[in-house]
């Protein structure tokens, strides 16, 4: 009994430290009791085992639940597609080089999913030679190498973000992705969701943002 009664007292002091808090905004602030995303699952991976521990996979708790809940539903409404995320923040925040946000758990990066010719999917290749997959650059049509950016792979996966979101209570702030690509987004059979509901940066960034696309979450900050 007295084992029982110690488990007990102790349960809320484990949950407490598994809840993070943000503090801020994505561009100048920090992070609390961030939450690193799991290296990879059924349908998707990160971007580089050694990036990962460089501890460069760190999010809000309640970030990671979105997306990984929002992976989990890909894998009934895109079955045979493939995902794969990037840069997010480090651990307790803070300057995060050479990103001018992602200091306070709420910003993300995925590499943008890619198919061979054939329509397979599979992850776009990131590594040390081209700078864990930033320094790739995809052509007027779409492509790079043998790959081609899967524009339905994307949009899927953008809508279950935000439908996660929803879902916890929180929502999408804004995606990041080169705004000459955008159209053929919005062509998929989700275009009219996404336009619909999530707010996409219209003014080119400082990158390009084709080989992947930032998402920045709205979760209260302190």
């Amino acid at each position: 009994m007295k084992n029982i009664l110690l488990f007990i007292l102790f349960i809320p002091i484990f949950a407490s430290a598994q809840t993070s808090t943000c503090y801020g905004t994505t561009s100048n602030g920090y992070l609390k009791n961030g939450i690193q995303l799991p290296e990879r699952g059924k349908n998707y991976e990160a971007y580089s085992y050694i990036a990962r521990m460089a501890g460069r996979t760190y999010v809000h708790s309640s970030v990671k639940t979105i997306i990984v809940n929002a992976y989990a539903n890909l894998e009934v409404e895109q079955p045979m597609k493939l995902y794969k995320y990037a840069e997010t923040g480090f651990k307790n925040g803070g300057q995060f080089k050479p990103h001018k946000t992602h200091r306070n758990g709420l910003s993300v990066d995925f590499m943008t999913p890619v198919m061979l010719a054939t329509g397979k999917s599979v992850h776009l290749p990131t590594n040390p030679l081209n700078k864990f997959g930033y320094n790739i650059e995809f052509d007027k049509n779409s492509k790079y190498d043998e790959f081609t950016i899967d524009y339905e792979a994307m949009a899927a996966h953008l809508m279950a973000l935000h439908k996660e979101a929803k879902k916890s209570g929180f929502d999408l702030w804004r995606v990041i992705f080169d705004p000459k690509l955008q159209n053929l987004l919005f062509n998929t059979k989700y275009g009219d969701y996404l336009k619909q509901h999530i707010q996409f940066s219209k003014k080119p960034s400082w990158v390009r943002h084709d080989e992947h696309y930032h998402v920045d979450f709205d979760i209260p900050c302190q």
